[in-house]
């Protein structure tokens, strides 16, 4: 039975102590509210910023009572969401869902798609008028078989042209026609030519190219790798186990498109690329008070994250035991890919070439409707769950302050007029990083553009596009709820 959360420092080392001023039985949550109960109590004990927002104060109800009447002052269980997290100039990712399956899916990689993933950029000298160019087209998909493909320009759905009022309601439809146009120097011009297409549900492999390019004594191995979905863990695992067998000496990660995903995932990938710090931090989880002060005594290392040997499955992981790493970034590289970068720093030497990354030093996790907030013995009358912030993320340093982004050692934009194929040694971006690999470093002047041309993508427009998540949560906290 969850009690009313008045939380109580001081007593042994700070130790959680939870208590009720009334009986639940004597004050029962009525069905009508029970989403909107478990919003306020998740949020009161996990949610990073809990201490910032008044209306989550462990004291700001004396009763269940009284609880019950603030909740029914919300029309819905999104506005009460809303209203209890912080400014979202501040948080910008918590999000919450009406149907849990959905929320599960997103964060494996599922979501209805027609196959084009995409960019969107403000026309030349425009703050509102939009266009989108595809950045690669999925294996299998509907734009596979269609006459579309990576560099293909659009300004219109369904002959409405696309502003940053619109673009939402737009793309978000489930069939539509884009109409194309042409690009050159940065002016798009309509030329009369169209595309329909149709989403379905669709499961992203995000091992999207492997490539190894050997030149002079040199093995260069590419990977672009476009989302952290644990269910693919595999067959990652497998790409660096090809790039192990053919001898690489290099190794270039694009993770250009990789808006992130789990915490747990990108600490293996970074094992990948070394090997040789088996056990060490790898990345430190700072959480708000009370779930800093339960585990400081109980259990701190259960807020470490380390490099590990093995996967998901139990697989030994195929490293590459690496000094070196060259990962190609933009403007979409966000969370779990940030992790990756900020997280390697300390141990090897990483080469970042592309654009600015996101700034998503943040994580989240998934909270049900269970006497745990776990996904075991969920409340049965509903499908809520939420996705809130519940922690800030450093390298084993303790530095975590990249909102701004992590900037790049070479900068070079993506030219839409020579996008290059992706894995071909001729691609821009994986030519500056095979140039800066065989010049020991000596580069000339990369393109360069506009850093406010960027708009959104594909991937950030999503409800959780951004995302960087722990698969649960922590050992021994959950238990501790059921005493």
């Amino acid at each position: 039975m969850r009690s009313a959360l008045k939380f109580s420092l001081g007593i042994i080392l700070a130790f959680l102590v939870f208590q009720s001023c009334e009986d639940y039985d004597d004050n029962p949550v009525p069905t009508s509210l029970e989403v909107k109960d478990f919003i306020w109590k998740g949020l009161n004990l996990y949610y990073f910023w809990q201490a910032d927002e008044l209306n989550l104060a462990d004291n700001r109800f004396e009763t269940q009572r009284d609880l019950n009447v603030f909740l029914e002052g919300y029309e819905t269980p999104e506005l009460l969401f809303e209203d209890l997290l912080v400014a979202r100039t501040t948080d910008r990712f918590s999000v919450i869902f009406n149907d849990y399956t959905v929320l599960e899916g997103l964060l494996q990689g599922t979501a209805k798609s027609n196959g084009v993933d995409y960019g969107l950029r403000y026309k030349t000298g425009s703050t509102t008028e939009i266009y989108g160019w595809v950045r690669y087209i999925l294996p299998n998909s509907d734009a596979s078989s269609k006459n579309i493909q990576r560099g293909t320009i659009f300004y219109a759905v369904n002959g409405t042209p696309l502003t940053s009022n619109n673009y939402r309601d737009l793309l978000n439809l489930e069939a539509y026609t884009l109409n194309l146009a042409d690009y050159n120097a940065g002016n798009i011009t309509p030329n009369g030519e169209s595309v329909e297409l149709s989403k379905v549900a669709y499961t992203e492999n995000p091992v999207f190219q492997i490539n190894v390019v050997e030149i002079e004594d040199k093995k260069i191995g590419y990977l672009m790798y476009n989302g952290f979905y644990s269910g693919f863990e595999n067959q990652l695992n497998q790409a660096f186990g090809q790039l192990k067998s053919q001898g690489i000496t290099h190794l270039v990660l694009d993770l250009r498109y990789n808006s992130g995903g789990s915490v747990d995932t990108a600490t293996r990938l970074a094992s990948m690329i070394t090997g040789q710090f088996y056990s060490q931090i790898f990345a430190k989880q700072q959480w708000n008070a009370k779930v800093e002060a339960y585990y400081n005594d109980t259990n701190p290392s259960a807020l470490l994250n380390r490099f590990t040997d093995v996967i998901n499955n139990g697989n030994l992981i195929n490293s590459l035991n690496l000094t070196k790493v060259y990962i190609i970034s933009s403007g979409s590289t966000a969370s779990a890919s940030e992790l990756v970068i900020n997280g390697l720093k300390p141990y090897i030497n990483v080469v970042q070439i592309g654009t600015s990354t996101v700034g998503k030093n943040v994580g989240s996790v998934t909270l049900y409707d269970s006497p745990t907030f776990g996904k075991e013995d969920k409340n049965p009358n509903h499908k809520y769950a939420m996705q809130p912030i519940v922690l800030r993320i450093t390298d084993k340093n303790g530095f975590g302050d990249y909102v701004n982004g992590l900037d790049p050692t070479i900068e070079q934009a993506e030219n839409l007029a020579n996008l290059g194929i992706i894995g071909d040694q001729n691609e821009p971006l994986f030519n500056t990083a095979i140039n800066y690999i065989l010049d020991n470093g000596r580069m000339g002047q990369p393109f360069t553009e506009d850093k406010q041309v960027y708009f959104k993508d594909s991937k950030s427009i999503r409800e959780i596009g951004n995302g960087m998540y722990l698969e649960e949560l922590p050992e021994g906290f959950n238990s501790f709820l059921l005493k």
